[in-house]
């Protein structure tokens, strides 16, 4: 009997259904990515739309634009940390940001449940308003629907968002290579247990709050110092885990990571624990991973740490040529273990 390469073992998980849509083919992990393949790009394919970055980036007339669209369908609305509103500007601005661009505009279009409180809507509004100023946007368009009730949950909004990118700038999933280094800009699972324990009406000792944050000026100091940052990705849906599997499949590369090295804050890890989560799964909205050269890591970690946004960045891995398309992680325990992609949906709801 042929031995197998630790490339090819993986923990047999039951097979969906093929023929309809599933609540995991939102989830970010490998339903996500099957729908994709599978149906998306078949019918849309463009050399653009294959390289399956968080935006396209477009030369018009010498002029590089970065476009991202995004919808948001948080269940709650409101939750500590922010609300659908802030949190579907900032997700749209990191979603420019990771590729090198400056985010200037944004569209909104509201998705709105009869019945929905014009309180809660106005709230929602104004909260966009706030983060759309403080990260100096403009939302310059939008939409409304209304759908009956029961058929909405609410609300969902839309978004799309427009930027430039610098000429020369050139920040994609399949740059990474062996001996690279992976930094992380600071904790994980933040945002994914502040929904859950909003919605589940769960108590902690300590209120866990979301880390949404628009990360563009941390992106932009990030950039003065180096041209050597490879790609950037925010680990949202599918979380870290999710985030550095698309990358080493695109690049066709894999990860070594460091699971002493990966800030989880204690209050996460701890409700995590309870649950039965793990932090790698549990989406961000606040954070970004980079891969980049090795020459440059350390002067780029002092940079982030010394941005608001930044202050717990931490080297947590390294890009290795061997076993493609495949991320590890050494343990605190001195073993190591498969991070593969989920292949459900561990957290429904969460952005």
């Amino acid at each position: 009997m042929p031995v197998k390469t630790i490339a090819e073992l993986s923990c047999p998980t039951p097979l969906p259904a093929r023929d309809k849509v599933l609540l995991g083919h939102g989830s970010g992990g490998k339903l996500s990515a099957e729908l994709i393949r599978d149906v998306f790009l078949p019918a849309l394919q463009n050399p653009v739309l294959a390289q399956l970055n968080d935006q396209a980036v477009v030369n018009i007339n010498g002029l590089r634009l970065a476009l991202t669209t995004d919808s948001f369908v948080v269940k709650p609305l409101f939750f500590p940390g922010g609300d659908i509103g802030s949190l579907a500007v900032h997700g749209t601005i990191n979603d420019l940001a990771v590729g090198g661009a400056t985010p200037l505009f944004l569209s909104a279009a509201f998705i709105l449940e009869e019945g929905l409180s014009m309180d809660e809507l106005q709230r929602v509004v104004n909260s966009m308003q706030r983060a759309a100023a403080q990260a100096g946007v403009q939302v310059v368009a939008g939409d409304t629907k209304v759908v009956e009730k029961g058929k909405g949950d609410g609300l969902f909004i839309n978004t799309t968002g427009l930027g430039v990118v610098a000429d020369g700038l050139d920040l994609s999933a399949d740059h990474a290579r062996p001996g690279d280094k992976v930094l992380l800009s600071g904790s994980i699972g933040d945002h994914g247990i502040a929904i859950l324990a909003q919605r589940e009406g769960l108590e902690f000792e300590t209120t866990i709050e979301s880390d949404s944050a628009a990360l563009h000026t941390l992106v932009a100091d990030m950039l003065r110092v180096t041209s050597e940052i490879r790609c950037m990705r925010d680990p949202t849906r599918g979380g870290l885990s999710s985030a550095l599997n698309e990358i080493a499949a695109q690049s066709r590369v894999s990860i070594e990571l460091e699971e002493r090295a990966i800030p989880v804050r204690e209050e996460v890890k701890g409700a995590c624990e309870l649950l039965g989560l793990d932090p790698l799964y549990v989406a961000n909205e606040g954070k970004l991973i980079a891969i980049v050269a090795p020459g440059v890591a350390d002067e780029l970690l002092r940079t982030m740490r010394g941005h608001p946004l930044g202050r717990e960045s931490q080297i947590i891995g390294t890009v290795k040529g061997d076993n493609p398309g495949l991320v590890t992680m050494r343990t605190a325990l001195g073993t190591t273990r498969i991070v593969d992609m989920l292949a459900g949906d561990q957290l429904p709801r969460i952005c």
